[in-house]
């Protein structure tokens, strides 16, 4: 089952997310076969990290979750929020 998981950043929190830059990376590579799409959100600079959204293939909610809790960014206390929606892709990449 699909799952979007949306995460916007604390207003402070481009320092601890570039300290954790490694770790996350790691992480998103152990899960890579899951993930349908994803990276950061970004400010109207085009540069500025304000949070991260992917849509990701997970058993059920309950895998999206636990995801998300071992997901370094989110350990480190990055995220101001997360949501995480179930998905049904109707339009997908030619």
């Amino acid at each position: 089952m699909m799952f979007v998981i949306h995460m916007t950043d604390r207003p402070d929190a481009a320092e601890v997310r570039a300290s954790v830059a490694e770790a996350h990376q790691e992480f998103l590579g152990d899960h890579v076969d899951a993930m349908w799409v994803g990276g950061p959100l970004l400010d109207d600079d085009g540069t500025t990290a304000v949070g991260s959204m992917m849509i990701m293939d997970f058993s059920d909610r309950a895998a999206a979750v636990e995801f998300i809790e071992q997901e370094p960014f989110n350990q480190a206390g990055v995220f101001e929020s997360v949501v995480i929606r179930a998905f049904h892709p109707v339009v997908k990449p030619q």
